[in-house]
């Protein structure tokens, strides 16, 4: 089964550009009952490990902005940080229905905002003005995001790059790619010390992954990325929903 999960995740990462733990978490806790803080800390290794064949591709065809990810990585580390930080201060108080919850609230801000954002007219996004130097400020709370939570980096990441940069889209992609996975090479190394992680759970899920990417890599110039992308947004919202009202009719411990 984790092969399994592990294989349809990826292929929607090569499907569609969403992050990978904005899928995995969500699915590992309401589905196998995982943990908050080991789903977390598995869908950053996760996300490294897909991202990590994505990466060198990226380089070789000089898709990556260095300046421009020198700019986001200066707020999204230090971020990414203070939110392992936090999710492991809440581990420690055993808030597992405040991690969910809140977890919940993320997954369903996230899909809302790029929902809306998919509805924009084309034309609002061909000339964004250039404020790459305000990306410090704005990747610091999305660095805490991933650092709680694992996900947002790369639907945030895109949005910001295409709201406030002139980078053609083939340098957004890659930029944000690159963002991603020193977030979750980071993130995932500092919750990975705290002990919350299963390393066999993680393994199964990496061998699928592998051939998730493979097929979804092979298998994306045959179908439209747009309504997928769509779709998953869609489905995400109706998760965080879930996550929110499993939380709210339990009492808070």
């Amino acid at each position: 089964m984790h092969y399994l999960i592990g294989f349809v995740i990826a292929m929607f990462i090569a499907l569609t550009g969403v992050g990978a733990g904005t899928i995995t978490t969500p699915l590992l806790i309401l589905f196998l009952g995982v943990p908050t803080a080991v789903a977390v800390t598995t869908g950053l290794v996760f996300s490294a490990a897909v991202k990590l064949f994505l990466v060198p591709t990226q380089i070789i065809r000089k898709q990556v902005n260095w300046r421009v990810l020198g700019w986001m990585l200066l707020g999204g580390l230090p971020g990414v940080l203070l939110g392992s930080l936090f999710l492991a201060h809440l581990v420690s108080k055993g808030s597992q229905h405040i991690m969910n919850g809140l977890l919940g609230a993320v997954l369903v801000l996230t899909a809302i905002y790029q929902i809306i954002f998919s509805f924009r007219p084309i034309s609002q996004r061909e000339k964004p003005r250039d404020c790459r130097f305000c990306m410090p400020l704005l990747m610091f709370p999305v660095g805490a995001e991933v650092g709680f939570s694992s996900a947002g980096a790369g639907a945030l990441g895109t949005a910001a790059l295409l709201s406030l940069t002139n980078l053609a889209p083939a340098q957004v992609v890659g930029t944000d790619i690159l963002f991603g996975f020193a977030l979750s090479l980071v993130g995932s190394g500092a919750h990975m010390f705290s002990g919350a992680h299963d390393a066999s759970l993680l393994k199964e899920l990496v061998i699928g992954g592998i051939f998730g990417v493979i097929v979804g890599t092979w298998s994306a110039k045959f179908i439209p990325k747009r309504p997928l992308r769509f779709a998953l947004w869609v489905w995400l919202l109706i998760i965080g929903a879930q996550f929110i009202y499993n939380n709210a009719i339990h009492p808070i411990r």
